[in-house]
């Protein structure tokens, strides 16, 4: 075995480390890609010390935090990279979000310094007096202190630190609209376990990985962090365009991505999609949002490569991975849980189900968030222990496990809305809705997307008065909240429907939108 292969088969090796080793072993190999910029592993290593040095220098120390919201750059992953190295923990946070969604965030999060570019710079304009925390400028606008300036200079070699396998690796926030967000603590251990998972699909040296979805979401980390920590080359976009996709996946050479199937639907139907030469691709990864058997069927038939979807959550827990190649018989399933998945199924009162039933899926494995951050009771309403008392996560999915063990989800149980791979949640919108003196009430549910995948809409009932502009109302919503939660469509109704113990029937809303026929 090489001594990468020793190490990663071996106790636990801190991300900084793993770096450091690719700079000794091939320190001009290219480690991150953006436009005509290539940072080699050597100058990457360097780099991350200098941020490393400038962290501890500013008193942001080991199991301190960061935060981080801009577009990809090679200045973002340096900064997560290099906050690793310090044993500092990273909050990615959204650019989209609204301002004090962002503000609440860093507050939460506990960052010590926000570091940012002019877009975000210019959205939190009206609250900057809430993030009282120093900002470092990524793209050295003058909004806050330029990261050139703020690093120390080449040479700076930070003290060294032992990061713990438990140790925050970064904190995740799932919603950010409304009251306080939801902080996913992942811990070093979860991306340590990760590695076993994306070994096996061909990572390494000789990988070009393109990342095209923002490194503030989990799917994006789950990609890039293993092909540096592997020692490949990674290829950022700042934003997903399809043609421009396609065009750097051709240049580069591209081995393997991870996206959302959105994305890989807006690639499939690119007008230019066969005459580009994908031939270099061995692995496509999809993830995060519901993953049609169509959609999978024609990627199979026109891309080269393997093609696996994963199913799994922010928080953690166990894993399902479909290979489609290996398995076109069960292309309406997201596969069967990895090998150190332990994944069951329990009813509504928590009791474990037999195989082939259709229950909860539960889950736990290697990969497991310490919690959410600051929120025990949440944490512990998201908690499920076996008769052995081993600590599962509750995915809110409903499901079941056929005679294989292959998994086909029924429905979610709660009422999440995935719209282009990232969560939105019903209840948070509700809030805002209710919060204009014309709402009675409202009903926010997900229906399906030829852009999105899936995409929000309302269905409001107004309070005695003037008449509700439903076109009004649905402007007043979406100027408030971020680009991923706004809503697509509102209509004003006279009642919901409601069941005998009075909740909302939102599956029957969605059914009656999806009988409409309207494109969304």
């Amino acid at each position: 075995m090489s001594t990468l292969d020793e190490k990663l088969s071996g106790p636990f090796i801190a991300l900084g480390d793993l770096i450091h080793l690719h700079a000794t072993q091939q320190p001009a190999h290219p480690a991150m890609v953006q436009g005509d910029r290539v940072v080699d592993y050597a100058a990457l290593d360097t780099w991350m010390d200098r941020i490393a040095a400038s962290l501890q220098r500013s008193g942001i120390g080991a199991r301190g935090v960061i935060a981080i919201s801009a577009r990809n750059s090679l200045e973002f992953g340096a900064m997560f990279l290099g906050a690793a190295r310090a044993g500092v923990a990273v909050a990615p946070l959204a650019p989209d979000t609204t301002p004090d969604g962002i503000a609440r965030m860093v507050a939460d999060s506990g960052a010590q310094a926000l570091f940012l570019d002019q877009g975000v710079a210019t959205t939190l304009q009206g609250v900057a007096g809430s993030i009282p925390v120093p900002w470092i400028t990524l793209d050295g606008c003058s909004a806050g202190t330029p990261l050139a300036d703020w690093l120390m200079p080449p040479g700076a070699r930070p003290t060294p630190v032992p990061v713990g396998l438990d140790w925050t690796f970064n904190i995740i926030y799932s919603s950010g609209t409304t009251g306080a967000p939801k902080g996913i603590a992942q811990p070093h251990s979860f991306r340590w376990a990760q590695l076993s998972t994306f070994r096996p699909l061909g990572y390494g040296p000789d990988a070009v990985t393109l990342v095209s979805i923002p490194l503030y979401s989990n799917m994006t980390l789950s990609s890039f962090l293993p092909a540096l920590a592997m020692g490949g080359t990674v290829v950022l976009m700042a934003k997903f365009d399809a043609g421009q996709y396609l065009q750097l996946a051709e240049r580069h050479r591209v081995t393997h991505s991870i996206m959302v199937p959105v994305q890989l639907q807006r690639l499939m139907a690119h007008p230019d999609f066969d005459k580009h030469d994908l031939s270099s691709f061995r692995f496509k990864g999809a993830g995060s949002a519901p993953f049609p058997a169509p959609l999978k069927a024609d990627i199979l038939a026109r891309w080269p490569g393997t093609l696996i979807e994963f199913y799994g959550m922010t928080e953690g827990g166990g894993v399902c991975t479909l290979d489609g190649r290996k398995h076109p018989d069960k292309l309406h399933t997201v596969g069967h849980p990895t090998p150190d998945s332990d994944m069951r199924v329990i009813d509504d009162d928590g009791r474990e189900l037999p195989p082939g039933s259709v229950g909860e899926i539960v889950s736990r494995s290697g990969t497991m968030m310490i919690g959410y951050h600051n929120l025990l009771e949440k944490t512990a309403e998201f908690e499920w222990f076996d008769a052995q008392g081993r600590r599962f996560f509750r995915s809110g999915d409903v499901g079941r496990f056929d005679e294989n063990g292959f998994l086909t989800l029924m429905d979610r149980k709660k009422d999440m809305v995935i719209s282009g791979g990232f969560n939105v949640y019903p209840s948070d919108l509700e809030a805002i809705l209710a919060q204009h003196p014309q709402v009675l009430e409202s009903a926010v549910f997900g229906v399906p997307s030829e852009r999105w995948g899936e995409t929000p809409v309302a269905h409001v009932v107004a309070r005695a008065g003037p008449a509700l502009q439903a076109q009004e109302l649905l402007a007043w919503l979406n100027a408030q909240v971020g680009k991923s939660q706004r809503l697509a469509a509102l209509e004003v109704v006279d009642a919901l429907p409601r069941s005998d113990i009075g909740k909302v029937l939102k599956r029957q809303l969605r059914d009656q939108w999806v009988t409409k026929g309207i494109a969304l």
